[in-house]
C-alpha cells in the first residue's frame, strides 16, 4: 500500500510501503486561524432576481411588507418605517438598577456626516465631526452564561467576564433585498431588517429588551466617548505619506531616492529585516480607536452629535461604532441615562450644548479693539 504524505513535486514526494505516518511540522506556540464566524452572522444580501413581477405584484408586495412593518416615514431625519416592537413596551422603566462606575452600557451606531466649526463663549473656533445616530434598536440580548465567543482573548482565555452580548441594528430597510436567515434575526421581535449590526458587551443590569430605541440622548454634552470606525483607504504609499519620512534632499548628490525610505537593515550577524520595520505597503483600511472625544451639543431631533476634534476615525458617510470611553481620567463623574435614555424625556430637548460653548439662539459676541 502506497501512500504520500505531503503534497509536493515529483522530486520531493515521499512515499512508503508501510503504516500512514502524519508529521506535525509546525510551531507550537502558533494559534490556529480564526476563521469562525460570530453566531449571529449569516449570509446577507441575496442575488437580485427581478422574477418578471407586473406592476400589480410589486404594489402587492409592497403592501404587504408596509402591513407588517408600517409605513415609511421619516424620523430624526432618517427615512425608515414607522414600527414599533411589541417586545420595547415599559422596557426601560422596568429597570429600577442604580449606576455605578462598574457597569458598562451599550454603545451606538453613527454615520460620519463630516466636520463643523463650533465657538466657545470667549470666541475661540474649536473645530467638530458630527455623528448621526441612524435608526438604532437593539435586536437581541445574550446572557453571560451562553455567551461563547468563538474569538477569546489571548491572555487567559479560561477567564469568563460577567458580560453580556447585546446585538444593535441600524438603518431599516426593505426585507425583500436580504436573505430569509438574514431577516429571520428580526422577525421575531417584530423589527425590519437592519442594514448594519453591532455587537456590544453589557452588563447584565444595563441589559435592554429587544426593539428597544437608542437615541443621540443616551450620551450627554460633556461626556467622553470613544469613536471606533475604519480609516479612509489610501491604497499602496510610500513611506513619506505612510509613515511621515521626511525624505532625502533634492540636491547635493541625491540621484532617485528622493522618497525612498533609505537603509532598512545590518549587516554581520543581525543581517536581516527586522519584524515591524517602516516600509512601504498599503495604508488605510484598518479599525481604529479615537479615545477621549468630548461631545460638545447634541441635537435631539435630529439624533445628531458634535464631537471635538476631527480625528475620528472614517471618511464622510461611513459607519461608526461609539462607546463610553475606556480612559481612566475621563469617565463620567455623574450618573449617566441607565441602562439608556427614555424616549419621552428626548422628545423634550431639540438642542443641549455643554458648558461655555456659544450657543447659536444667543447674541452675537462682538469684541472691540483695544486703544
Amino acid at each position: 500500500m502506497r501512500r504520500t504524505v505531503f503534497d509536493l513535486p515529483s522530486s520531493f514526494r515521499i512515499t512508503f510501503g508501510g503504516p500512514m505516518v502524519l508529521q506535525s511540522r509546525t510551531a507550537h506556540n502558533v494559534r490556529a486561524p480564526r476563521i469562525k464566524y460570530p453566531m449571529w452572522y449569516l449570509q446577507r444580501e441575496r442575488a437580485k432576481d427581478d422574477q418578471q413581477l407586473t406592476g400589480d405584484n410589486r404594489a402587492f408586495v409592497k403592501e404587504a411588507v408596509h402591513d407588517k412593518f408600517g409605513m415609511p416615514a421619516v424620523i430624526h431625519g432618517i427615512s425608515t418605517y414607522d414600527v414599533r416592537s411589541p417586545l420595547s413596551e415599559d422596557s426601560v422603566e422596568c429597570v429600577d438598577v442604580e449606576w455605578n462606575p462598574k457597569l458598562q452600557r451599550t454603545g451606538l451606531i453613527a454615520r460620519k456626516l463630516g466636520n463643523y466649526p463650533m465657538w466657545l463663549d470667549n470666541g475661540k473656533s474649536v473645530l467638530s465631526t458630527l455623528l448621526q445616530v441612524i435608526d438604532n434598536h437593539v435586536i437581541k440580548y445574550i446572557p453571560p452564561g451562553e455567551f461563547n465567543p468563538p474569538r477569546k482573548p489571548y491572555s487567559c482565555p479560561n477567564h469568563k467576564k460577567p458580560l453580556g452580548c447585546l446585538l444593535v441594528g441600524a438603518e431599516s430597510a426593505d426585507p425583500q433585498y436580504f436573505t430569509k436567515q438574514y431577516c429571520g434575526l428580526f422577525y421575531r421581535e417584530g423589527m425590519m431588517p437592519k442594514k448594519y449590526l453591532g455587537r456590544f458587551m453589557v452588563s447584565p443590569e444595563a441589559a435592554l429588551q429587544p426593539g428597544t430605541p437608542l437615541l443621540a440622548s443616551h450620551f450627554r454634552p460633556g461626556d467622553f466617548i470613544d469613536v471606533r470606525g475604519k480609516t479612509i483607504d489610501r491604497g499602496f504609499q510610500g513611506v513619506m505619506k505612510r509613515h511621515g519620512f521626511h525624505g532625502m534632499p533634492a540636491t547635493h548628490g541625491v540621484t532617485k531616492s528622493h522618497r525612498r525610505g533609505g537603509n532598512v537593515g545590518h549587516g554581520g550577524e543581525k543581517g536581516r529585516i527586522f519584524p515591524g520595520t517602516k516600509m512601504p505597503g498599503h495604508m488605510g483600511n484598518r479599525y481604529r480607536l479615537h479615545k477621549g472625544a468630548e461631545i460638545l451639543r447634541i441635537n435631539h431631533k435630529y439624533n445628531v452629535i458634535w464631537i471635538k476634534g476631527i480625528a475620528s476615525p472614517g471618511e464622510t458617510n461611513s459607519i461608526v461604532y461609539l462607546y463610553d470611553t475606556i480612559l481612566p481620567l475621563r469617565k463620567h463623574k455623574s450618573p449617566p441615562p441607565f441602562p439608556t435614555s427614555k424616549v419621552a424625556d428626548d422628545d423634550q430637548l431639540i438642542d443641549s450644548y455643554k458648558e461655555h460653548v456659544y450657543k447659536f439662539t444667543d447674541q452675537t459676541i462682538t469684541y472691540e479693539e483695544d486703544k
